[in-house]
């Protein structure tokens, strides 16, 4: 119990001294909001090498862990800035891109894009991703049971859909009527 109050009170000595000048030299180099979470940042860092922080250099060592982290965040963001021009330089999705098997499948993929999003994600983690009901709850957020009823009615959704067009573009041969009726 001494140990961890002994901690304690050299961390508040240590936060009380170098709080403000933290606080003045991150805002003079980052936004508001950034400011305040490498501040966050920094006191934790503080806090986890406790035993490794110079009593009598303190500010300075907390200046070098506060140049580090805003050294991290400005990576992080060109980073982001990085991958986002990137993603904006790549043609958008065309028809058939969703995975649906649109280009093997048309009619397939007519048939899922009518049906609600719930009853499609229930459909794409069972039939593409290969869960069970129990793993797709997990997935959901909902029970086993719920998650069996929702697939079972989604799948005979996307079948009477199916059903309801023309039999020869859903992969079915067209049979002829003869006339005759088997006896």
């Amino acid at each position: 119990m001494t140990l961890d109050l002994e901690r304690r009170r050299k961390f508040e000595a240590i936060t009380d001294e170098v709080y403000e000048p933290l606080q003045r030299y991150l805002r003079r180099r980052a936004a508001h909001d950034d400011a305040d979470e490498l501040l966050d940042d920094v006191l934790l860092t503080v806090w986890r090498r406790l035993p490794d922080v110079p009593h009598e250099a303190a500010l300075p060592w907390c200046y070098g862990v506060a140049r580090r982290a805003l050294a991290n965040r400005r990576r992080s963001q060109r980073r982001h800035l990085n991958l986002v021009a990137r993603l904006a330089a790549q043609p958008p999705p065309g028809p058939g891109f969703d995975d649906t098997g649109s280009d093997e499948h048309p009619s397939l993929a007519a048939a899922l894009n009518r049906l609600p999003e719930a009853d499609r994600e229930v459909l794409r983690l069972w039939a593409w991703e290969q869960l069970e009901p129990r793993e797709i709850a997990v997935v959901l957020g909902s029970t086993p049971n719920a998650v069996s009823l929702r697939l079972s009615r989604a799948k005979k959704k996307l079948a009477d859909d199916l059903g309801r067009q023309d039999r020869v573009d859903a992969g079915h041969k067209g049979i002829e009527n003869t006339g005759e009726h088997a006896s």
